[in-house]
């Protein structure tokens, strides 16, 4: 079993989600299976929107979105590492994203906290049902 660890930036990332959303991250990463980063946590209304209106979101209701100080973003994107392999972009790269979702709904498991992941918006298991792919994103349902 590889050990990995998380660089200072995502270390930054992690402080600023919920500390369940955290620890199913931490989690993941001590299973061994596969190396990632936490690559975007808290984001500002300006930030959403700016994102919304380049099409890599479709809600302003983002659980990213931390409107009051103090509080933590309830959302965080993570990609595999490295970022890239054979050429291809982790952010193309479906087959490792989606074998790294299996890896974090087993962390969330263990850690008994429900969480909803960005490649199954319905959670029926089917990941090519969805008319919004964000195999980034995971989020806390409750």
């Amino acid at each position: 079993m590889m050990l990995f660890q998380f660089s200072q930036r995502s270390e930054t990332v992690l402080n600023e989600i919920d500390d369940d959303l955290a620890r199913v991250l931490r989690r993941a990463l001590q299973l061994g299976v596969m190396d990632f980063a936490a690559i975007d946590g808290a984001r500002d209304e300006a930030q959403q929107a700016d994102l919304v209106r380049r099409g890599f979101s479709q809600t302003l209701d983002s659980k990213h979105v931390v409107k009051i100080e103090g509080q933590k973003a309830r959302a965080v994107d993570v990609l595999p590492y490295p970022t890239k392999v054979n050429g291809r972009s982790a952010w193309q790269d479906r087959d490792r994203l989606c074998r790294l979702a299996g890896v974090i709904q087993a962390a969330a498991a263990i850690e008994d906290v429900s969480i909803r992941w960005g490649g199954d918006w319905d959670g029926d298991g089917n990941n090519l049902d969805s008319t919004f792919d964000d195999l980034y994103h995971y989020e806390m349902l409750t």
